[in-house]
């Protein structure tokens, strides 16, 4: 198990391969495809962004409301295929990471090479695990979205994948090939 904290700079991205576990700590933000899709618009008319990007996480996801007591509600990720309009321009911009899940298309694949990313990914229906690793909350962008705001998060130790390396090694191509040769 690799432990990382962000921001998560070239240097560190580099040493991380498809398939290693890590557990990330630090500062990430959320963002879903409605936040994207005004992140873009900002992007557009040449404004300020409500986000640093340069090495910084986006998480995909969209929390159930906060139980009392609690920091965030139940937050497993989002089908990440959702935002790959936009990633390859946000990691042109410095983003480094995301979390989601599933596939990424060819385009944010050849942007992770290019600028340098990784592509983590976060288990689907595990939602309040991973809630259990977020210790402080707060709303900073497009609190009208309801749960796709975006927030900042702190987090500890959240238990991931590394699914696409910044050299474009893809897990979910890697274990496939790797189950086929074991059936033959």
């Amino acid at each position: 198990m690799i432990r990382l904290t962000t921001p998560l700079t070239i240097e560190k991205i580099k040493k991380l391969h498809a398939g290693d576990e890590v557990l990330l700590s630090g500062t990430i933000y959320t963002g879903r495809d409605a936040a994207h899709k005004r992140l873009m618009a900002l992007i557009e008319k040449g404004e300020k962004l409500p986000l640093p990007l340069e090495d910084q996480v986006i998480f995909y996801v969209g929390p159930t409301p906060s139980k009392p007591g609690k920091v965030f509600g139940s937050g497993g990720p989002t089908t990440s295929g959702r935002m790959d309009a936009f990633a390859p321009t946000l990691i042109k911009l410095g983003l480094r990471s995301m979390i989601g899940k599933g596939y990424r298309l060819q385009s944010v694949k050849d942007a992770i090479i290019e600028y340098g990313g990784i592509y983590l990914g976060a288990i689907g229906g595990a939602g309040a695990m991973m809630s259990s690793c977020i210790k402080k909350c707060e709303i900073i962008a497009f609190d009208d979205l309801g749960p796709e705001a975006i927030r900042r998060l702190e987090v500890v130790d959240m238990p991931l994948v590394v699914i696409i390396d910044s050299y474009g090694n893809d897990q979910y191509i890697l274990g496939r090939n790797d189950y086929l040769n074991m059936c033959k």
